[in-house]
């Protein structure tokens, strides 16, 4: 009897120490914040290129229902399909997330500001896709992809957001 005391107690004290061992041993795996960011990033740039050739743009326009849209009811449709809010308007888009004031820290999901008109005043808004290129909605070509480094868009660039 006094046997089968010990031999459970040792039983008992080797399961608790293996049980111990093994959560020291296997942490659960977690994915950083980057890599999160990465992932939801590359979302926003492949939904916003599944409407490359079926969106109108109409200045002032939200009509999500009939794809008529101006650049910034653009991101705000791309954005809500992959579950994230944003206002409309370029100017209160200006105002989500964290700013990024150089192109070359930009990530790729970001939304990029513009100024088309006066200089400095944000009026157009897209998303960057990486490799110096974004994605965005306008009135000349419907939804594109364009430079940030050269032509039209490289000297309007004022900032990004990273949401």
């Amino acid at each position: 009897m006094i046997a089968l005391k010990k031999l459970l107690a040792a039983s008992a004290i080797a399961l608790s120490l293996m049980t111990a061992v093994s959560t020291v041993a296997l942490p659960a795996p977690t994915a950083s914040a980057a890599e999160i960011y990465a992932t939801n990033g590359h979302k926003f740039v492949n939904t916003a290129k599944s409407y490359i050739g079926k969106v109108t743009y109409r200045f002032g326009v939200n009509n999500p229902s009939k794809l008529i849209l101006d650049c910034s009811a653009f991101t705000k449709l791309v954005f809500a399909k992959n579950g994230v809010t944003l206002p409309w308007g370029s100017k209160a888009q200006a105002k989500f997330g964290t700013k990024v004031s150089s192109k070359s820290k930009l990530a790729i999901g970001d939304l990029v500001m513009f100024s088309v008109g006066t200089p400095g005043v944000i009026n157009h808004v897209g998303i960057y896709v990486g490799g110096g290129k974004f994605i965005s909605n306008t009135k000349s070509s419907g939804v594109t992809i364009s430079s940030l480094t050269s032509g039209y868009w490289s000297s309007r660039f004022i900032m990004g957001r990273h949401y």
